[in-house]
Formats: C-alpha cells, sequence, structure tokens
C-alpha cells in the first residue's frame, strides 16, 4: 500500500503494570511465548503493503529500541523511507518544564519536521500497545470508498472492566460517528481501539490548529472536539482486540492464547505476525515430563508438570517442578521440586529448589525481570 504512512504510538505506560514495565514501557513487553506488543501493530502495517513507519517514542525506550533495530525483521530496513525512531525531546519553543508529550497531538507536533517529508497522501495513526490483528488495507479502501475525513477503527466487543478507558462512539447512519463519548455507562456504543486513518493534508492542518490553542489529545481535542465539522465514520472489527492495561490483564489476555480461536484471529497465514528471530533448537520435553494445554516456544527445555501455561524462548524446567495457570518469560530457569501457580516470571528469573509461590487469577504474582527467588 504506497499511499499510506504508519505512526506508531510507543510512548503509552500505566502504573498498573508494575513489575511488567519496570525495565520497558507497555509496547515492549512479551506476550504469546515469543513475541512483543509493538510486534502486532507494526505488522498489521507491513502485511497492509506499508513500507515507511514512524515509532514515536517517550520513555523507557531501550527495550524497544534493542527489538526493533534498524526493523530488518519486518522488511523495513530500507535506504529511502522504511522504520523510522522518533526520539521523545521536547521540540524547539515547546513546554521548558517537561521532556515527556501530554497527548498524541503534542507528540505528532513535536515531529512536525518529520511529517512534513512523508511522501505518501495518507496516514494511518495507531497505538503500538495494541493487540490486534487488523485487515487494515481493507480498511484503508473502505476509508477512500466512503469519503470519510478520519477512520476511527471500533471494537464489536466491550469489555465491563475496562469500560473507565479510552472513547466510545455512537454510529449514525451508514456507520457515521454520531457522538464521541468518554467512559459512557450506556448500550449501543463501540469502543475505540486507537487506529485511526487520515489524510497526511487533514493531519497537518489538525496539528496546527491543537497547537495554537494547546490541544493536546487527539480523542477529546480532535475526534470529540470537532465530531460536528468532521466526517469521522467507523469501522467495526469483530476479532479479538485488546490492550493490557494491569497485569492482571496481561495475565487474562496472555490465557486467551490457550484458546484455538483466540490464536487463529491473532495468528493468521494470511496476515503473520512477524517479530524478532532468535535462531533456537526445537523444545526438549523429557520422557517424565507432562505438558497439558500450553503454549510453548523453541528452545525451551521441559522436565516437569505444565498446566494451562505460556513458555518463553530458552526456558529451561526441571524435574520435579509443578506449574499450573503460569506465564514464564524468555530464560527464566525452575528448578526442582518448585511449585508455582497463577504466577508471571519476567526475563532471566531463577527459582529456586523447593520454592512454592501461589497467586489468584485476579491477582497474579509477578517477578521482576532478573530476580532470583
Amino acid at each position: 500500500m504506497k499511499d499510506m504512512h504508519g505512526i506508531l504510538f510507543a510512548y503509552s505506560s500505566n502504573i498498573r503494570l508494575k513489575e511488567l514495565t519496570e525495565h520497558r514501557t507497555a509496547s515492549s513487553i512479551p506476550f504469546g511465548a515469543r513475541y512483543r506488543v509493538i510486534d502486532f501493530m507494526l505488522s498489521n502495517m507491513v502485511n497492509a503493503g506499508i513500507t515507511d513507519v514512524g515509532v514515536i517514542m517517550r520513555e523507557n525506550y531501550q527495550s524497544l529500541l534493542d527489538h526493533l533495530g534498524a526493523g530488518r525483521d519486518w522488511d523495513l530496513a530500507r535506504k529511502r523511507g522504511g522504520l523510522r525512531i522518533l526520539p521523545p525531546f521536547a521540540y524547539a519553543g515547546g513546554r521548558r518544564d517537561s521532556a515527556t508529550y501530554r497527548g498524541k497531538m503534542e507528540a505528532l507536533y513535536a515531529v512536525t519536521s518529520y511529517i512534513s517529508f512523508i511522501r505518501q497522501e495518507y496516514v494511518v495513526l495507531a497505538d503500538g500497545d495494541l493487540i490486534v490483528n487488523l485487515p487494515l488495507e481493507q480498511i484503508f479502501e473502505k476509508h477512500l470508498a466512503s469519503g470519510a475525513d478520519i477512520t476511527c477503527v471500533c471494537s464489536a466487543k466491550r469489555n465491563n472492566r475496562h469500560e473507565a478507558e479510552g472513547a466510545f462512539v455512537r454510529l449514525g447512519e451508514k456507520g457515521r460517528v454520531a457522538e464521541v463519548l468518554l467512559s459512557p455507562l450506556e448500550e449501543g456504543v463501540y469502543p475505540c481501539i486507537g487506529v485511526y486513518i487520515l489524510s497526511k493534508e487533514l493531519l497537518v492542518k489538525l496539528m496546527a490548529d491543537c497547537a495554537a490553542y494547546n490541544y493536546v489529545d487527539f480523542t477529546r481535542d480532535v475526534m470529540q472536539r470537532m465530531q460536528n465539522q468532521l466526517n469521522i465514520m467507523a469501522y467495526v472489527y469483530e476479532g479479538f482486540s485488546t490492550r493490557l492495561l494491569s497485569v492482571a490483564d496481561y495475565f487474562e489476555h496472555s490465557m486467551d492464547l490457550l484458546r484455538p480461536e483466540v490464536r487463529r484471529d491473532l495468528f493468521s497465514r494470511e496476515r503473520p505476525i512477524k517479530t524478532k528471530i532468535r535462531d533456537e533448537a526445537s523444545t526438549y520435553y523429557a520422557p517424565e515430563s507432562r505438558v497439558k494445554r500450553c503454549v510453548v516456544a523453541d528452545g525451551c527445555v521441559i522436565k516437569g508438570d505444565l498446566e494451562n501455561c505460556v513458555v518463553f524462548r530458552g526456558v529451561h524446567i526441571d524435574e520435579g517442578a509443578v506449574l499450573k495457570n503460569c506465564i514464564f518469560m524468555q530464560d527464566t530457569h525452575i528448578q526442582k521440586g518448585v511449585e508455582l501457580s497463577y504466577a508471571i516470571t519476567d526475563k532471566e528469573v531463577s527459582v529456586n529448589q523447593g520454592r512454592s509461590l501461589k497467586g489468584h487469577e485476579a491477582y497474579p504474582i509477578a517477578i521482576s525481570k532478573g530476580s532470583v527467588v
């Protein structure tokens, strides 16, 4: 899709993610046994034929830089265009009290020079912490056919746990957005998932308008404030989509991957999710091991008992370990006789012999990166 440019906002952060974002931004959280969260929207763009993507950073972004590199694993390492990392520095003439951004519009205005040189006529704005596999090319075609100023991607499904988060839209005739709401209580509205398509020309005008009046938020200051001035259309997506708002969210949606219908939805053959390659041997399952209803990546050594677990690359589980409803990130080592349930270990965690830890589905235990328990 040579006429669309991608911009990802990778600066989102949430204190409820606690240990999971001690060393990284939310977009860089490992997910699904071998991916990072940003892989999903980045792959959505690449699968739609987008060859130029800018990633706006904010803070705590070293892990994300290490993961993305030059974009080679997404075929975005190019002499012209490709992947561009946009650093989180305050723009000249901007606020002196902070070098971080208060909202999407302020972040976009900070990279005005980058946006002004975009070659494509259209831009897709997307949050980098969104887990979804969108038919982005189809959405773009509908945007063009509808004559919309902005196309907002919404989910057909509401999650009552997150009703206080984000924006919602009420639809009028032919899918036009009739009203933009923040945290509504009534039925008949659709949650926005954080993906918008608009022309570069309109984006530049909106950036200038928001900068002139010190408006910083895209949802409130563009979508809601200008809903009667712009032709805003909605694309309602029926498939699986979510974002991680807390440790409990991370656990819940990781466990969703144990359901075949969710895996089929997220990991479509037609729209593959790409990630940074790490060459590994196949996982070794010892004769005495027992593995039931788990997602296991390559490069692991499994000698214990696992049930309802998500296991990342390079994990070692010794004999006698009994592990249920757990998530083990890359290079975790679980020693002999360990008993864990409802636990999340970050990368390079070691749980020593004989330890026993039990969390709860609503309050899973999260162990920080590199910890020894």
